[in-house]
């Protein structure tokens, strides 16, 4: 089916401290990521089916049948070869973009893996889904945080506006001469890859002015620039090159920095790029989670602190390069945080998800750190309900007053 025509639910406005112009339109979180491939103008783009992914390519080539959007769109016969095709697109010097769910993802890992090592910066969208068997169209995490330790960086978005901007950014980090690595933008399967909501989609103008055009320089395989893509190089130089790529993810963290501070000052928003913070004040236990988990944590914080408890949110927006430093800010001083992941950890220290387990890590050196209580929830896109964030919470506080054990791992509503 194709895409809902959104034209007239568009109407222009003025950005307040930016440049140019922007429309209101009411979109998806998917269709938001086609408006940023088309407003960066991506050069090259493949596709393979797969929900709830697929619903970027139906907009993208709306666009370009429509004539808004030029660009080579390849329909490749699966996702491990469409992840190749922009791979060899992006080292010849062409902006690329691609993406997948769930086992289509895992497909590809063969050319994820590589994507990374050869300091391809490509950008990709990721409509975080269940991993079959047993399969489900819901969100899950699993999917994108396989690739949490092989050079990818790996940002989660709450809302199509969220999705839009970071997509931008992400070129602009991604294909930084000191960065080139891959990005991966994760959007919650259904909740943010199909739902609408109005979102400001700035000009071409605009974005020109903060995304520069791709240039590998040195780096880009010409006939004329007889360089090695891909080598073997076995023990001789891999340490060096590994390390070459750790010192790149290293660097990633002022890179994103600057493009947020660059960002907000053209676009009039942006927020703080890892972190989000929501009623943290004076906050006695914290909330964390990552993705839409946000709009149903948040009305159960309202909810709480109008009867008296001091509850806070946080939100991890970029997971690698992790947010190590805000992280430890942020949560210094806290009773006891209560992690919820919409993903597992199967075996893993205090069997918990991977955010929690990362987060454990993260406030290892911090003087007198909270508790750390680890909640899995939402799995396969089940809701995760304000009386389940008011559960949760609960036992958060109570792990605060030593009346619960925080090496436990809860997995919240589950049938008995």
């Amino acid at each position: 089916m194709a895409p809902p025509d959104t034209a007239t639910a568009a109407k222009t406005i003025e950005l307040p401290g930016g440049s140019g112009d922007e429309r209101e339109e009411l979109i998806s979180g998917s269709e938001a990521i086609a408006h940023a491939c088309r407003l960066a103008d991506v050069d090259v783009i493949t596709a393979y089916p797969i929900r709830p992914y697929d619903t970027v390519m139906q907009y993208v080539s709306q666009m370009i049948s429509n004539g808004d959007f030029d660009c080579e769109f390849i329909v490749a016969e699966s996702e491990h070869s469409q992840f190749e095709i922009v791979k060899h697109a992006s080292a010849v010097g062409a902006r690329v973009f691609c993406g997948s769910s769930g086992v289509g993802w895992f497909y590809a890992f063969e050319a994820l893996a590589v994507t990374a090592g050869l300091r391809i910066p490509m950008v990709a969208m990721v409509g975080n889904r269940a991993l079959d068997d047993p399969g489900a169209f819901g969100v899950e995490h699993n999917d994108a945080l396989a690739v949490r330790d092989l050079g990818w960086m790996l940002a989660w978005v709450a809302t199509a506006q969220e999705a839009l901007d970071t997509a931008l950014i992400a070129y602009r980090v991604a294909e930084d001469p000191r960065i080139f690595l891959p990005c991966a933008i994760s959007c919650d399967g259904a909740f943010l890859t199909h739902s609408q909501a109005i979102v400001k989609v700035p000009s071409k103008e605009m974005v020109d002015s903060f995304l520069p055009p791709y240039d590998r320089g040195e780096k880009q395989l010409h006939p004329d620039n007889p360089i090695t893509i891909a080598p073997q190089v076995n023990e001789d130089w891999l340490m060096e090159m590994r390390q070459q790529n750790d010192k790149a993810m290293r660097r990633a963290r002022e890179v994103i920095i600057e493009a947020y501070d660059d960002f907000e000052a053209k676009f009039g928003r942006g927020g703080e790029p890892f972190i989000e913070r929501y009623m943290m004040d004076d906050a006695e236990i914290v909330l964390v989670g990552m993705g839409t988990l946000a709009l149903p944590v948040k009305v159960a914080v309202r909810k709480m602190r109008g009867q008296g408890k001091k509850v806070g949110f946080l939100r991890v927006r970029w997971f690698r390069p992790f947010p190590t430093i805000e992280l430890q800010d942020a949560l210094s001083g806290v009773q006891a945080v209560g992690v919820i992941d919409r993903d597992y950890g199967f075996g893993s220290p205090f069997h918990s998800g991977v955010l929690a387990n990362e987060l454990r890590s993260a406030l290892y050196p911090v003087e007198n750190p909270p508790k750390v209580v680890s909640f899995i929830a939402g799995l396969g896109g089940r809701e995760v309900s304000i009386d389940n964030v008011v559960e949760i919470a609960g036992m958060t506080y109570d792990a605060a007053n030593d009346s619960l054990d925080d090496q436990d791992t809860h997995w919240i509503g589950v049938r008995e």
